[in-house]
Parts: structure tokens; sequence; C-alpha cells
């Protein structure tokens, strides 16, 4: 159980990171695969990282001459690798692209009573590149998205 806790509260830092940039990149292109592949682009050396340095560290607690902490070493290395390999890159991306539109739905009721929060500026760049007509190329918006300039 500890275990557990600790590892979903770990996880979900890829989480919010992951959807979090699928989700700028959607309000922005409105195309539901493409954001996917922008979103994963954008966060999966990161997201690789960290899950490295988690592993690498728990790993180091095998070491220890307590069987109890061997044991919760060799547990939550194996769940941060299989968390960040197999759900946060290929489960949830898959998932997300089969959704396509629906994976953003919210009741009515729901979207009213939610705020709409715009931290990065996202509502920004989809409106200064649609205002700007048909001369925007909408590769400039995704090179900027995906954090390469």
């Amino acid at each position: 159980m500890l275990m557990f806790a600790i590892v979903f509260g770990l996880s979900m830092d890829y989480e919010v990171f992951l959807i979090s940039r699928v989700h700028e990149a959607w309000t922005a292109t409105g195309d539901a695969h493409r954001s996917v592949a922008i979103g994963i682009g954008g966060t999966a050396r990161v997201i690789t990282t960290a899950a490295a340095i988690m592993i690498a560290v728990f790993t180091s607690f095998v070491l220890d001459t307590d069987p109890t902490v061997e044991m919760l070493a060799v547990g939550m290395a194996a769940a941060v690798l299989i968390d960040a390999s197999v759900i946060r890159m290929v489960l949830v991306p898959a998932v997300m692209s089969l959704l396509d539109r629906r994976a953003w739905w919210l009741p009515r009721w729901l979207d009213r009573v939610l705020p709409h929060l715009d931290i990065e500026g996202t509502r920004h760049l989809a409106r200064a590149a649609s205002s700007s007509g048909p001369s925007a190329p909408a590769e400039d918006l995704e090179t900027s998205l995906a954090g390469r300039h």
C-alpha cells in the first residue's frame, strides 16, 4: 500500500506534464492526433530522463541491509519503469488518439463551473495565428508549442 501511494504521487507529475502539453497543442490546432504527437515529442525526453533518475535513486536503496527497504526499492524502481515507459509513453497517447475529440469532452454544466485558466498563454498564440490569416504558417505554431525555436 505504501509503495502504491508513493508511485502514484510520483507518476502524476508525468501525467500532468504530458497531458498539459497535449492540451496546449489541441487548443492551438484542434487536431487530436497531431496534438498527441506534439505533446509526446515535447515531453518524451523529460519524462524518460526523470524516470531514469528516479529508477537510479530507488535502485541505490538495494544496497541497504534491511530487507524491507530492499523490497521497496526494487518494487518502486520496477513500478516507475513500467509507469513511465508503458503507461505514459504508450498507453496514454494511444488512448488519447483513439478517443480523438472525445478525450476533451466535458458536460456543459461542469464546463460552466470549472475555471478556464490559460497560464501558458496558449489561447493567445492560437488567436494570434488565426487572426493573422492564411499567411501565418501552422508549422511556426507547432514549433513554438514543441519548444523548438
